[in-house]
C-alpha cells in the first residue's frame, strides 16, 4: 500500500483510513528537535540522519549482526569489540558525554541488536565519562585512556545492602593528611559493589567508586573517587572481583567487586558543586548535608534514565515490527476447508499489537519532549526536570515489557528461541526497569514530591454526550479528570493519616499517588503525541496519527468509565459506546500495521537475519 506524498487527503476519513507515508511518517516520528541547528556538541551530527541514522547505520554492519548461538562469554567479549566500533566513530567522545540526545539515540539503536553494548557504552560515556567531564573542580585530568578506551570506564554506586537507599552506602575513603591520600575500603560483605561490569572481558579498566568520604572522624558523605582497577596483566592490589551467576537477557560481566586497603592520591576525589576538599582535609561545598552530598555526586544517574528508556524503546519497536511482519507472513487454517490465511487477518492477532505500536508511538514522542525538556530546563527548574525524567523513564519502560512480551506471545512457540530476535528483549527491559533507580522507587519519590508541590489538574466539566470518542483533545481532558481525582484522594489520605508516623502516612496515600503519577505520565505521553501530530504535514499521515492517539487514549480511559461516569466527566451513552469505538478504531487502523512499523526504520540486514522472518 502506498499514498502520495503531496496532495491533499480526506481529513475526515469516511472511507477506509489512507496508510501512511513511511518517509513523511519517519521524521516526526524520530525527529528529536536537533534538526536544523547547529548544538556545538556533535560539529555537524545535529540531524536525524546524524545523530539516530548514524546509528542506525552503524548497527546495520556485519560486527553488530546477532549472534545468539555464541557463548555468553564470548558475547561478553564481543560487546566491548562494538562498544570500540562506536568509539571509532566518533570524532571526539567526550562531545558524545556531554550530549543527552546523542547519548539516548546511541542507546536506543543499539538495544535493538545486543542491550549489552548498550550497557556498557552507558556506563562508559553517561556515567563514567560523563561524570569526569562534569567535575570543573578539580586540576585537570588525563582523558586519553578513556577517550581511546584503552581503559574502560565503568561505574560502582550500587553495594550488596544497599539498592535504592544510595545515601547509605557503606563503602568508605579515609583521607590522610599526611600523606595527602585514601584509603579505600570494603568495610563488610554488605558494602561489596554489586553488579558493577568489572570482570576482564573488554581489557583494563578504570571505575568510578562512590563511597563515603572520612577525614578523621567526621563523614562528609559520599563522593565519586577515580579508581584503576585492571590492567593489562589483571587487577591492581587491593581489587577484589568475583563474576555473579549468569543472568537473563544480553549477558555483560557483571561482579561483585571490593576494595582492601587501596591507596588513592588526592586528586582521585571528584568535586563539584557539591563539595570539594582542600589539602588539609577541610570539605566546603553549597550542598552541606552529607545525605543530599550522594544525590549531587551522581546527578549522571538523569542522563542515565533517558538512556535506559531509550534503550527499551529500541527493544520495543524492534519486537513490534518483528511480530507484525510475522503475522502477515505466517499462515494457518481458515474458516473454509483448503484454505490458508496470515494471522494478521485475525482481529485477536491484530488488536494487541495495534495497541502495541499506539503505545510505542506514544513512548517514542513522550521521550523526545522529555528530553528536549531536559536539555532546556533552567537552574531553577532542575527538580521539576528531574522529576519527569524519572517519571517517564518508570512509565516507558513498563509500558516496553508489556509491548515485548506481547509481541513474543504473538509469535508463538518460535520466538522462545533467541535466535528469532524476540527472547531476549523482555528480560532485557527487565534490566532497564531496575537500573538507574528502580521504578517503584523512583515514581514513589515522585508521586511524594507531586503531592503538594504541584498544583491538581485542570477538572474535565461535565459531559454533553456530544463529545467525540475519537477526539484526543477531549479524551486528554478525561485522562486530567483521573490525575486530578488521585492526586485530591492522596492528599486527603495523608492528611487524615494520624500524625507522627510518617512511613504511616505515606502508605496511606502512597496506591493514590502512585495512580496519579500514572495518569500525569500518560497525560504527558497524549501531550506529546498530540504536538508531534500537529507537526506532521501530510494531512492523510497526520490523520491516521491522530486516529492512533486517540486509541492509544481510549485503552487508558475504558478501564476508568465507572470513576469518569460518577464524576460527570461521560455520560452514560459515552459509557456504552467506548467499547463499540475501540473496536471501530482497530478496524480501521489494522490494515496499516505493516506501514506503521516500518517507519520504525528497523535495519533490513537485521530483520533479514532473523529465520522466523525468512524461514516459510
Amino acid at each position: 500500500m502506498s499514498i502520495p506524498t503531496d496532495g491533499p487527503a480526506d481529513p475526515a476519513h469516511t472511507g477506509p483510513l489512507a496508510p501512511p507515508d513511511v518517509l513523511t511518517l519517519s521524521k516526526p516520528l524520530f525527529h528529536d528537535g536537533a534538526e536544523g541547528r547547529t548544538t556545538g556538541r556533535w560539529d555537524s551530527w545535529d540531524t536525524w540522519d546524524t545523530t539516530h541514522g548514524h546509528w542506525r547505520k552503524l548497527i546495520s554492519t556485519d560486527l553488530f549482526a546477532p549472534r545468539t548461538d555464541a557463548s555468553p562469554e564470548d558475547r561478553r567479549r564481543l560487546s566491548y569489540q562494538r562498544l570500540r566500533a562506536v568509539n571509532a566513530e566518533l570524532a571526539a567522545p567526550e562531545r558524545l558525554a556531554a550530549d543527552p540526545r546523542g547519548l539516548a539515540a546511541l542507546h536506543e539503536w543499539t538495544a535493538v541488536v545486543d542491550a549489552a553494548t548498550s550497557t556498557v557504552a552507558g556506563i562508559h560515556y553517561n556515567l563514567f565519562l560523563g561524570s569526569l567531564l562534569d567535575d570543573t573542580v578539580s586540576p585537570p585530568r588525563d582523558l586519553r585512556p578513556y577517550l581511546s578506551l584503552d581503559h574502560v570506564g565503568t561505574f560502582l554506586c550500587t553495594e550488596r545492602a544497599h539498592g535504592n537507599d544510595v545515601a547509605a552506602l557503606e563503602t568508605v575513603a579515609r583521607y590522610d593528611r599526611k600523606r595527602a591520600e585514601f584509603t579505600l575500603d570494603t568495610p563488610h560483605e554488605g558494602a561489596a559493589k554489586f553488579m558493577p561490569n568489572t570482570g576482564p572481558a573488554g581489557g583494563p579498566k578504570t571505575a568510578l567508586v562512590a563511597a563515603r568520604l572520612l577525614v578523621d572522624a567526621q563523614d562528609h558523605g559520599v563522593f565519586l573517587f577515580l579508581v584503576p582497577l585492571r590492567d593489562a596483566h589483571g587487577l591492581l592490589p587491593g581489587v577484589r572481583v568475583s563474576a555473579l551467576p549468569e543472568r537473563v537477557g544480553s549477558p555483560v560481566d557483571h561482579c561483585v567487586t571490593s576494595f582492601d586497603r587501596v591507596r588513592l592520591p588526592r586528586t582521585a576525589l571528584l568535586q563539584g558543586a557539591h563539595g570539594r576538599m582542600d589539602p588539609d582535609g577541610r570539605v566546603t561545598g553549597a550542598v552541606r548535608s552529607p545525605r543530599r552530598r550522594i544525590l549531587h555526586a551522581i546527578g549522571r544517574v538523569t542522563v542515565g534514565k533517558l538512556c535506559m528508556s531509550a534503550a527499551t524503546l529500541g527493544g520495543a519497536r524492534a519486537a513490534l515490527t518483528v511480530a507484525v511482519r510475522y503475522a502477515h507472513t505466517r499462515t494457518i487454517s481458515g474458516p473454509v476447508l483448503g484454505e490458508r490465511v496470515v494471522l494478521a487477518a485475525h482481529r485477536t492477532h491484530q488488536a494487541p499489537l495495534l495497541r502495541g505500536v499506539a503505545t510505542a508511538y506514544a513512548m517514542t514522542f513522550l521521550h523526545r519532549a522529555v528530553t528536549e525538556r531536559w536539555l532546556a530546563h533552567e537552574a531553577e527548574e532542575r527538580a521539576e526536570a528531574e522529576r519527569l525524567v524519572a517519571v517517564a523513564k518508570g512509565w516507558i519502560t513498563w509500558q516496553a515489557r508489556g509491548i515485548t512480551l506481547e509481541a513474543r506471545e504473538r509469535c508463538g512457540a518460535r520466538a522462545m528461541f533467541p535466535v528469532n530476535g524476540l527472547a531476549e528483549y523482555p528480560a532485557n527491559v527487565d534490566g532497564a526497569i531496575t537500573a538507574e533507580g528502580d521504578n517503584l522507587a523512583v515514581w514513589c519519590k515522585a508521586g511524594s514530591a507531586m503531592l503538594f508541590g504541584q498544583d491538581l489538574a485542570p477538572a474535565a466539566g461535565r459531559a454533553t454526550g456530544r463529545e467525540p470518542l475519537t477526539d484526543p483533545a477531549f479524551l486528554r481532558r478525561l485522562v486530567a479528570a483521573d490525575e486530578r481525582r488521585w492526586h485530591a484522594s492522596a492528599r486527603d489520605e495523608l492528611r487524615s493519616a494520624p500524625g507522627g508516623d510518617p512511613l504511616g502516612r505515606w502508605n496511606a496515600a502512597s496506591a493514590s499517588a502512585l495512580r496519579m503519577v500514572e495518569a500525569h505520565a500518560v497525560g504527558r505521553a497524549a501531550d506529546a503525541f498530540t504536538a508531534a501530530c500537529a507537526g506532521v504535514p501530510h494531512t492523510a499521515t497526520r490523520a491516521v496519527l491522530r486516529e492512533l492517539c486517540a486509541l492509544f487514549l481510549l485503552e487508558r480511559i475504558e478501564p476508568r468509565a465507572g470513576t469518569l461516569l460518577a464524576e460527570g466527566a461521560l455520560t452514560a451513552s459515552q459509557v456504552v459506546a467506548l467499547p463499540g469505538t475501540v473496536r471501530e478504531l482497530t478496524a480501521r487502523l489494522a490494515p496499516y500495521l505493516p506501514e506503521l512499523t516500518e517507519a520504525f526504520l528497523v535495519p533490513e540486514e537485521y530483520l533479514s537475519s532473523l529465520p522466523m522472518l525468512t524461514e516459510h
